[in-house]
């Protein structure tokens, strides 16, 4: 029987909103390929007016807004409340704390209602002790997810990892569905003429530790590698920080802080080698899209990046966190053209075959199935029950 048969389901995702960063991409991305499925009914809450509130609207997807700037929590509560009376769902998916203790609320009791969230990565604590606030914040996000939702998904393995064996989480309440991502064309190859540019884009947050890029190209400079240039996208807390580094250092010709960049699509292709330096990640949207863009990656060894990039195919993982040993990796594969050709048409596949968006959304549809009564909306019953509009 065709899936149009039965009743839709209908899926509320509640998701802040207030930023355009990994989250967000990921959601949006996801949403613009479930709406594609049509069984499925979906609306979005979002906390804020902002870039993914007007993504989501061109794509033709209903979505609410509630401004947390002008309602107290228990009216946001209230609101959310009325609009699920007018249309009830069969699953809210929530994407942080916040709007999980909202899901909770606004379910409210019976267990008509399936809850799945999505665990972005793990408490961003740089390697430091957290304050107090901090840790019981993440600790109360983690005692919510594992007693009153269905199912979570962790991004990642290690992310999965992490909230069985030191979060009490069953192992059967957490799913694994990586991120995934629109593929881009491929990048014409830049013929390595001219400066050889090294990049990475991201919040300037501590966790991503970006004064240890600065100390790479601290490392390259002082070998006299006066063509190469490094490019760092993105803003945040820490750009004061970096700029004193970049001047103390003497890397102002070298290390270009671009700020916020709207068009990244330009500035992945003015790029020849993507680094990342991040303390921990779950799976890093960049990553994926500087993957898709086929630049190769140097980047530690740490969570869910290794489930991205095999050692030596798609670039280099690095173990530690020593300047010299990234440095030494970034030119390497500055030299050897072979081998950067090679990684590229790796990083690209991979992204392919792995991480596209699709596949994401098409995980992420089969969970929704089977938490929400198959039998009543017909999805799985045979393959041809997933029908997905073009």
């Amino acid at each position: 029987m065709n899936a149009t048969a039965f009743p839709k389901m209908k899926v509320f995702h509640f998701i802040s909103g207030d930023l355009w960063a990994g989250a967000e991409t990921m959601a949006f991305n996801l949403l613009r390929r479930l709406k594609g499925y049509s069984d499925l009914d979906l609306s979005v809450i979002l906390l804020n007016e902002g870039r993914l509130a007007d993504e989501l609207r061109n794509s033709g997807l209903t979505v609410h807004v509630i401004d947390e700037r002008r309602y107290s929590f228990w009216e946001i509560v209230r609101r959310i409340r009325a609009i699920l009376r007018s249309s009830p769902p069969q699953l809210i998916h929530s994407h942080r704390y916040k709007e999980n203790i909202l899901a909770i609320l606004a379910a409210g009791p019976g267990g008509s209602i399936n809850l799945i969230a999505t665990q972005h990565g793990l408490p961003e604590f740089a390697g430091k002790k957290p304050p107090f606030a901090v840790r019981f914040k993440s600790r109360a996000n983690f005692h919510i997810l594992s007693r009153y939702f269905t199912k979570t998904v962790a991004v990642s393995g290690d992310v999965r990892n992490f909230l069985v064996n030191h979060c009490a989480f069953r192992k059967e309440n957490v799913e694994v569905i990586h991120n995934g991502i629109e593929i881009p064309n491929a990048m014409p190859p830049k013929g390595g003429i001219g400066l050889f540019v090294i990049g990475s884009s991201g919040r300037l947050f501590q966790v991503k530790d970006y004064p240890l890029m600065v100390d790479i190209a601290r490392t390259i400079a002082d070998l006299d590698e006066d063509n190469i240039r490094f490019e760092l996208a993105g803003d945040g807390p820490e750009r004061s920080t970096l700029e004193a580094l970049v001047q103390r250092y003497e890397l102002r010709n070298r290390f270009v802080l671009k700020g916020h960049q709207d068009d990244m699509d330009t500035f992945y292709r003015g790029l020849d080698l993507y680094l990342n330096t991040s303390v921990h990640e779950g799976i890093p949207m960049t990553i994926l899209e500087a993957l898709a863009r086929g630049l190769p990656v140097i980047a530690p060894a740490v969570g869910g990046i290794c489930e991205i990039i095999e050692n030596g195919v798609e670039g280099f993982l690095i173990n530690g966190r020593h300047p010299h040993d990234f440095a030494e990796k970034c030119l390497l594969l500055r030299e050897n053209k072979e081998l950067r050709e090679r990684m590229s048409k790796s990083a690209r596949y991979k992204v392919e075959q792995l991480f596209s968006a699709e596949r994401m959304a098409e995980s992420y549809y089969r969970l929704y199935c089977r938490t929400s009564r198959p039998s009543r909306f017909g999805c799985l019953n045979n393959s041809a029950s997933i029908s997905r509009a073009s």
